[in-house]
């Protein structure tokens, strides 16, 4: 078990300075998109990760929104795997654009080739997504051999039982077998989020829907979610897996974020 940052917040030509950033904070791992991976070259990311003593948590794939998105990330799988990488997260499509079992059908390629490759593929359930309601996790989660999940605080907490309270305890509980990963960041939720909530699940992306639902999650103790409540739940469901904060819409200043993250997450694990 370690705690891991994400490389969200860095351009593709700027991902050495979050390696930098991210050991200086004493974080034990990284998670990098494979887009930003074949921008740099495996030869540099393998380099980096030996220079900076950092383990890759978790390559996350593109968002798979078409045969060729599908097709990118299943060449990509023995690179991930020769990296060391734990996992290979899966971005689900955009709502309504294509039937189920096409999702399904791209997730089990994706899972299928991932394990042959040693790497365990997690399903991150996200707002505005084919995948973001606990009913379609459970629903692709028992497709899909081999598929885990990527919990994540934030992209949850829409949807769990206890909304609008920052509980998502339930989640944790719900999908205690099936966690193998965990994404950390925080909600401070704008007036009418609910609202821009159920406009994104009915497929309306209206832009001020999706940047005032996207724009309200932030740093760690920035918003409402009960963190030590997030630890204990996990703890008590026997989750002994990675913890990587994930804060991607404060591009300014981020090695300040990520320091202030560590530090707020370390006092968590500590109570």
């Amino acid at each position: 078990m370690g705690t891991g940052y994400t490389a969200i917040m860095y351009d593709a030509e700027d991902i050495e300075d979050a390696f930098g950033d991210i050991a200086a904070c004493r974080y034990d791992g990284i998670e990098i998109g494979l887009e930003k991976i074949r921008a740099n070259g495996p030869e540099k990311v393998g380099r980096w990760l030996d220079e900076y003593n950092l383990d890759l948590y978790l390559a996350m794939s593109e968002w798979i929104e078409s045969e060729d998105a599908v097709q990118r990330v299943l060449d990509d799988i023995p690179t991930v795997a020769d990296l060391g990488a734990e996992f290979v997260g899966i971005l689900p499509p955009q709502r309504a654009r294509y039937d189920d079992l096409t999702v399904e059908q791209w997730l089990s390629r994706i899972s299928d080739t991932a394990v042959e490759a040693g790497v365990r593929p997690v399903v991150h359930h996200h707002g505005a997504t084919a995948i973001e309601q606990p009913g379609e996790i459970r629903r692709y989660l028992d497709a899909v051999d081999g598929l885990e999940l990527l919990f994540d605080t934030a992209h949850y907490y829409p949807y769990s039982e206890n909304f609008p309270a920052g509980d998502v305890t339930d989640g944790i509980e719900q999908f205690a077998d099936d966690i193998a990963y965990v994404h950390l960041k925080d909600v401070d939720p704008v007036k009418d989020f609910a609202a821009n909530r159920d406009a994104l699940s009915a497929a309306d992306f209206h832009l001020d829907n999706v940047i005032n639902y996207f724009r309200s999650f932030t740093d760690l103790g920035n918003g409402i979610l009960d963190f030590e409540a997030i630890h204990k739940a996990l703890t008590d469901t026997g989750y002994e897996g990675h913890y990587t904060i994930e804060i991607e819409n404060q591009t300014d200043r981020p090695l300040i974020h990520a320091k202030e993250n560590y530090d707020y997450w370390s006092t968590i694990q500590t109570v």
